[in-house]
């Protein structure tokens, strides 16, 4: 327990099998229960488990369980966190199960959701200097990318590093929103975001350290990942004023979106295809050109004014 809190940590693991070991036997003692959730692993990452199971210090302690169909990682975190909102855990965090958690930094993670002071709270690596020089560089400027349309899409514009999977989350806020709604993989932390801003949920970052080169495996193709995960965002971003802005609470900063994207592209549109126009069969009016800018200067000023409408409708969602 953690100041009179239980505590429970779920454990994704899919081909973990060199580092699940090492991820069970440094998790804290204030730590009542792990959830190691195996999606369907083809290596020993289930058995590795199970040889906990069998000593005693793990007995009531350590639960395996087993995905019987690979739904992805979001899917596995979801399982543990409905399972420990069951077995009555207060506070119920996420490490992966490739050991690029470090379990020193488990209590600051948990300690503001304990204390009340936050419903949701995620580790941030990019806090410290250290992260340009210990996360691959392709990995570290997608992530930017990411966190910054994941700012967009979920209206927590002070939180970053979006794709982190050190997490703690409270158990009233598993109980109170339908997660089983969320994407099932990669982009599972980004949608959650956006699910607890439209739940008016507090959510904190504290700064974790990077940890890499340990013999973890990443699966993770930029190529692939980041056209999915902005067109993820984008649908995020529209499901979220919908259900916040305008179903549960009226808010006049979706008309200044609506505005500001109308107006942009045609803003751009416009101005490109007088740009062409120019070289190709030669001058246009000055009018021309000036509505151009019109337009598109128009669509940034709705736009930045819509952003700031959203900043300051969460400003009490913000903890620091």
């Amino acid at each position: 327990m953690l100041e009179d809190k239980r505590i429970g940590v779920v454990v994704p693991a899919y081909n973990e099998e060199k580092l699940i070991g090492r991820v069970i036997e440094t998790m804290p003692d204030f730590v009542d229960c792990i959830y190691v959730v195996d999606d369907l692993s083809i290596d020993t990452t289930r058995e590795r488990v199970k040889a906990y199971l069998c000593q005693p210090c793990y007995k009531g302690r350590l639960e395996l369980i087993a995905h019987e169909i690979n739904q992805g990682v979001g899917a596995a975190i979801n399982t543990g966190y409905q399972k420990a909102a069951q077995d009555g855990m207060d506070v119920v965090a996420v490490m992966a199960g490739d050991a690029q958690m470090d379990p020193d930094e488990l209590d600051r993670v948990c300690l503001p959701v304990v204390r009340n002071e936050a419903d949701y709270v995620k580790g941030n690596r990019l806090f410290t200097g250290e992260a340009w020089q210990l996360i691959p560089r392709y990995r570290y400027l997608g992530n930017a990318f990411l966190s910054l349309l994941t700012k967009i899409a979920s209206g927590y514009w002070h939180v970053a590093d979006s794709q982190t999977g050190y997490t703690a989350l409270s158990a009233e806020a598993i109980r109170l929103m339908p997660l089983n709604r969320l994407y099932a993989r990669y982009g599972y932390p980004n949608h959650l975001l956006v699910m607890l801003n439209i739940f008016n949920q507090r959510v904190k970052d504290v700064p974790v350290r990077p940890v890499y080169n340990i013999g973890e495996q990443s699966g993770i193709r930029l190529s692939r990942v980041i056209p999915r995960m902005s067109w993820l965002l984008l649908k995020c971003f529209f499901w979220r004023m919908r259900e916040k802005y305008i179903i549960r609470d009226f808010h006049p900063l979706v008309f200044f979106y609506a505005v500001g994207i109308s107006l942009l592209p045609l803003g751009l549109i416009f101005g490109l295809y007088l740009l062409f126009y120019r070289f190709l069969a030669g001058p246009v009016a000055a009018t021309s050109a000036l509505f151009a800018m019109f337009l598109f200067i128009s669509g940034l000023q709705f736009l930045f004014f819509a952003m700031w409408f959203d900043m300051e409708y969460n400003k009490d969602l913000k903890v620091f």
